[in-house]
């Protein structure tokens, strides 16, 4: 398999200071990866390294999608990459923009639709939604709608440029019990429908990291702390280095990690 992500050796300083220390990481196509770590990780530098809006000391080796970052047009290459953040929904405005209007607005990297599209592009649109189980949500108002459905929203503007990546990051933040679960079935759902997608979620609670996701990282303080297959990182000697807490580990019947702290 190819790499989809290929970073050897990655430095990042913001604001003065050295954010990421020393990063070697591989993804390879069709990866489901997650990347775990507390608040100030690095897990947002990380991503926004791999999106080319932070930059490493010289010397490390960035390459996305086959293309070595400092010999390829970054807007081009992000055309390829879904990026799917909880925050988007906050860009709205004073537009109430419908579900449909904002899945149709993925192609031109907007938020909420600005020119009339495509019969095609329709057609993609209402096929992404139903694909997502969401056609219900396709004329309701998005500030009407739950964070979870909104985010849905989100996921299916995100797949209407057909990407190969996608990172999905802390999507269910700001979700309740209920919300989490709704969004996590439906990665679940999206993994099987496109086994070919790399996905990549990021997030700061172990029980949100589903079966499917069967390799990853723990990230403290810009360090690697583990990397690799799903049994080998998520330990409890992994953990209680990455948290600082003393955790114990419950395996559900799914497959899905519950921590408990003792």
């Amino acid at each position: 398999m190819a790499d989809v992500v290929n970073i050897e050796g990655a430095r990042v300083y913001l604001s003065g200071r050295e954010i990421l220390h020393g990063i070697d990481w591989r993804v390879e196509q069709g990866e489901r990866c997650f990347i775990l770590g507390a608040n100030g990780a690095g897990k947002t530098t990380l991503v926004r390294m791999m999106m080319g809006y932070a930059w490493p000391l010289y010397g490390a080796r960035v390459e996305v999608l086959g293309h070595r970052f400092g010999t390829v047009n970054l807007q081009e290459l992000r055309k390829r990459i879904a990026w799917v953040s909880p925050l988007m929904h906050q860009w709205l405005g004073d537009r109430e923009w419908t579900g449909r209007e904002m899945v149709l607005s993925g192609p031109d990297a907007t938020i909420g639709l600005f020119r009339t599209p495509t019969a095609g592009e329709e057609e993609r649109a209402a096929a992404l939604m139903e694909s997502l189980r969401a056609t219900h949500l396709m004329d309701r108002k998005v500030v009407a709608m739950s964070s979870g459905e909104q985010v849905k929203v989100l996921i299916a503007r995100a797949l209407m440029t057909r990407p190969d990546l996608m990172i999905l990051d802390e999507p269910s933040v700001f979700l309740d019990i209920a919300g989490r679960e709704f969004l996590l079935k439906t990665i679940a759902e999206l993994a099987a429908l496109r086994p070919e997608l790399t996905i990549i979620f990021i997030t700061q609670r172990i029980e949100d990291i589903l079966p499917e996701f069967s390799r990853g990282m723990i990230l403290k303080e810009g360090n690697i702390v583990a990397h690799g297959a799903r049994e080998a990182v998520l330990t409890e000697e992994n953990l209680r280095r990455a948290f600082d807490l003393d955790i114990r580990l419950i395996k559900a019947r799914n497959g899905r990690l519950w921590s408990v702290i003792e």
